[in-house]
């Protein structure tokens, strides 16, 4: 029954799947009388792979198995994302014997179909790709060391574990004062520049033995191959000179990963080929792939199967030579007979078809789990993405990755805009990471477990109304940055009695009282030095208010003004004003000191400004207990967007949305698009609550001018029915043009 279902398959494959033409029949000719040649001249040497069998049992040599194909996906338009597709879209069917080539090599179209392949038929497929970008790429036939013919990458570091990748660094009290640019500098240290270059040298020499000794302690772990150079692997080699490629190097298939051409991991080289030729290696390879020469038109070194044949160098040659002749003007000179060579025959390969579907679901079955060194990749395609989660990297703390040290997961269309969150296990620290569009503007927010209590910060975009940009709050400590405020604020610092606790539930209720507020500013150039305010600080429980201004030219010391509060200030008035309140400091001598009236005044406002900043401090700390909640029940409540539903939704609902539109260009003053209500759906990710709020405001309005123009409807009815009823007539010109207000 099996045996019927494959020839039933096989008939509905093309005729050149299943028959040579007399082309490929004279081709296999002339590659075994080269085998056999070959076997004759080099008998240590091992047989080469020259006339596999396809899927249907037919020998095809190697190279017509090539099929450059024309992609349209942009994905596939560099060797990057050609390489990674391969990696991510096949399972490895593993060499059995690991030390003999195959039999059997499948075409792509096959292999794309089945998602398995082995080591060769992973090369051919991402071979033909390159190709077909004009990539000047070989698959290659040699010996590789055990963890890259087996895809073991345990020994390896994952690339997303970047060590000069830092965290957002914390601000604290301590690191603003060192930057205070008011703080007196220490004088220069006089250091030798030769000691600090020895000093410099001996410790990366040091890092360096270091790192070589855990290099050759992870050696002598590891068991040793018996088949160490024996393995026979296969991996693809790109040339220079086409597609701005620079240098010689490697792309192992299994992987997508580049290697330099003189890599440890490949031990040694038979044969390479593409579309156009099969060329087998005449070097020595007793040091790997170190010292060996990529240039195939050397005979010396590389031997061709079909001698004469165009390589894609000379290709490349023959073109600029017709582009220069025909410049030149020289274009219809008679050229020279060449004798004729026996070119490679079309490949019996099918069109290469890649779907855009197989490009978003990539990975077999769905995920794709990756073992690295101290660590685990997972990726998940669209279906299987639980959460919206693209990808999930787990390190741990241990070599046998029991005990998980990190969790960092990556998102994608989720209706809370989240894209990153990392759960340190270590520290314990929850950090997440948003796209714009996201309501009250954040981009970024964290929870840090201290010893008492928990830190918690905030990062959020610019288009916040009052320029916030971050946001930190530890137990007994409040701290804010601005940017671009028009009031130059730039720097606010606050200091509570006692602690505030933004996660736990009775934190509503509690109301921690304010010890100290210290607010910096940017310099207003439009005030002179010793008028624009440099530091305000509010010291509420001491009942003074300080001001420090910006330093003068030629000046190291800043003027500086203190207030003492009246008794009644908490009453709002300051009328116990005396002069024994202010302390002043002037740099400038010669200036005008203060008048007493002019300082009455400085207070008064100072007083008023503090309670509008203390309300703002509460506020803060209101909005940031919001959004913390509003955090709690995103994660219990968890959607993903669905857009072609949203696209739906807003379609239906575009009938009734054309009064709305008018109130709001008359309101707004600008153009309303089509598509407000697919925005309202979370289409655009730059609307938010606040725009919402003001669409509601806007409709109530609406509905009371329309009752303001019924009611005016109905007083006009009225007095035209009562002038009808007194004078018979018709009524004048003047309450005509009023009888449709509207």
């Amino acid at each position: 029954m099996e045996m019927e279902d494959v020839s039933a398959s096989e008939k509905l494959l093309p005729e050149s799947y299943r028959s040579n033409s007399p082309e490929e029949i004279r081709l296999l000719a002339i590659a075994e009388n080269f085998q056999r040649q070959y076997s004759h001249l080099c008998p240590d040497r091992k047989p080469l792979l020259l006339c596999p069998v396809n899927e249907c049992g037919v020998k095809k040599f190697v190279s017509t198995s090539l099929r450059p194909p024309s992609t349209i996906h942009c994905e596939l338009f560099e060797w990057q994302g050609c390489a990674s597709f391969v990696a991510d879209f096949l399972s490895l069917v593993p060499l059995d014997p690991p030390v003999e080539l195959p039999k059997v090599l499948s075409s792509p179209n096959a292999v794309l179909q089945s998602q398995k392949a082995t080591c060769f038929e992973y090369a051919t497929l991402l071979c033909s790709l390159l190709v077909g970008e004009d990539y000047d790429a070989y698959c290659v036939s040699g010996y590789a060391v055990k963890e890259m013919c087996l895809l073991d990458q345990s020994l390896q570091e994952c690339p997303l574990l970047d060590p000069e990748i830092k965290a957002v660094e914390d601000v604290t009290p301590e690191q603003k004062d060192q930057d205070d640019k008011y703080s007196v500098k220490l004088q220069m240290e006089l250091k030798s520049r030769f000691l600090a270059e020895q000093e410099k040298k001996k410790r990366e020499a040091e890092a360096a033995l270091l790192e070589k000794q855990k290099r050759q302690e992870e050696k002598d772990q590891q068991l040793a191959d018996p088949l160490r150079g024996l393995r026979v692997h296969c991996w693809v080699l790109v040339l220079s000179g086409c597609r701005d490629v620079q240098e010689n190097f490697f792309i192992d298939p299994l992987t997508g990963i580049s290697y330099p051409t003189n890599s440890d991991n490949f031990l040694g080289i038979e044969s390479v080929w593409n579309n156009l030729n099969y060329y087998v290696n005449m070097q020595d390879c007793s040091n790997g792939c170190a010292d060996m020469m990529f240039d195939l038109d050397d005979l010396k070194t590389w031997e061709p199967v079909l001698f004469g044949a165009s390589s894609k160098k000379q290709l490349i040659q023959e073109v600029l030579k017709r582009k220069e002749a025909k410049l030149m003007g020289k274009g219809n000179l008679v050229q020279e007979d060449v004798p004729k060579v026996l070119e490679m025959p079309r490949s019996w390969v099918s069109s290469i078809a890649i779907s855009a579907e197989a490009l978003k679901n990539r990975w077999p079955g769905g995920k794709k789990v990756i073992r690295y060194k101290q660590a685990q990749l997972e990726r998940f395609a669209t279906s299987k993405r639980l959460y919206g989660v693209v990808k999930r990297l787990t390190k741990y703390k241990d070599q046998d990755c029991t005990e998980v040290a990190m969790v960092k997961e990556w998102y994608q269309d989720r209706s809370d805009f989240l894209e990153e969150k990392e759960v340190d296990n270590v520290n314990e620290i929850t950090t997440e990471r948003f796209r714009r569009g996201r309501k009250r503007h954040l981009l970024f927010f964290r929870v840090k477990s201290l010893t008492v209590g928990t830190e918690v910060e905030m990062h959020f975009s610019s288009a916040r109304v009052d320029d916030l940009v971050r946001r930190v709050l530890s137990p007994k400590e409040f701290i804010e940055l601005y940017e671009g405020r028009s009031d130059f604020l730039q720097y606010r610092h606050v200091y509570f009695e006692k602690e505030i606790q933004l996660l736990s539930e009775n934190s509503r209720n509690e109301e921690a009282p304010i010890l100290k507020v210290v607010e910096r500013f940017h310099r207003n150039c439009s005030k002179p030095a010793n008028e624009d305010v440099a530091e305000r600080v509010f010291l509420i429980s001491e009942k003074l208010i300080e001001l420090t201004y910006h330093l003068t030219e030629d000046r190291l010391i800043p003027s500086k003004i203190s207030f003492i509060k009246p008794l009644d200030s908490e009453k709002g008035s300051a009328q116990e004003f005396s002069l024994d309140m202010i302390s002043t400091f002037q740099v400038d001598l010669s200036e005008k000191p203060f008048t007493a009236v002019t300082l009455h005044k400085m207070l008064v406002e100072l007083m008023e400004v503090e309670e509008k900043v203390i309300h703002q401090i509460m506020r803060s700390v209101k909005e940031m207990r919001d959004i913390v909640t509003l955090r709690e029940k995103e994660n219990k409540e968890m959607k993903l967007w669905n857009r072609a539903a949203a696209l739906v939704r807003s379609r239906k609902r575009k009938k009734g949305n054309g009064e709305l539109k008018n109130i709001l260009r008359k309101y707004l003053s600008e153009e309303i698009d089509e598509d407000q209500d697919v925005k309202k759906e979370g289409l655009n990710p730059y609307f938010d609550i606040e725009t919402e709020e003001k669409v509601k405001i806007i409709q109530e309005q609406y509905m009371k001018d329309i009752a303001e123009v019924e009611k005016t409807q109905e007083c006009l009815k009225m007095k035209l029915h009562e002038l009808r009823k007194t004078s018979g007539a018709a009524p004048p010109a003047a309450l005509r043009r009023h009888k449709n207000p509207s």
